[in-house]
């Protein structure tokens, strides 16, 4: 069993930004892995620069597509992307200060932050789509 698991109610679009969230769900259950043989010192640097990496990328494309529709709490959510960036980053210079317990800290980030930021406030994106869909929906 991994130790983050996609659940079907962690879906959010069916398309791009699930599939980012599936992506980032893998890489900390490969971290988790690693963490687990032993392993986590000698794969975390590279982690961290692919989660960083690709963490920005997503979050570039929701706020595009909350933007796009109109998201009335755009502001509160971009400031939970930015804090989480921010974190990653701060966990980024530990481990270049020769911390060792990072790849388990950032392993526990990430899974929490993920589960409750996919099932709380993405969640609430999905909501207000399907309200404006169906707000324009022909009676």
């Amino acid at each position: 069993m991994a130790y983050f698991e996609w659940a079907d109610d962690m879906v959010i679009d069916n398309g791009p930004i699930d599939k980012d969230h599936q992506i980032l769900v893998r890489q900390v259950n490969e971290l988790h892995t690693a963490t687990s043989e032993g392993r986590g010192h000698e794969v975390v640097g590279r982690m961290l620069d692919e989660l960083i990496r690709d963490t920005v990328e997503h979050i570039r494309r929701e706020e595009q597509e909350m933007a796009r529709m109109g998201y009335p709490r755009l502001v509160q959510h971009k400031q939970g992307h930015d804090q989480f960036v921010a974190d990653l980053q701060g966990l980024q210079r530990k481990f270049e200060g020769g911390s060792s317990t990072v790849a388990s800290q950032l392993s526990t980030v990430l899974r929490d932050w993920l589960s409750l930021h996919i099932r709380r406030y993405d969640k609430d994106m999905r909501q207000f789509t399907q309200q404006q869909s169906r707000s324009r929906a022909p009676a």
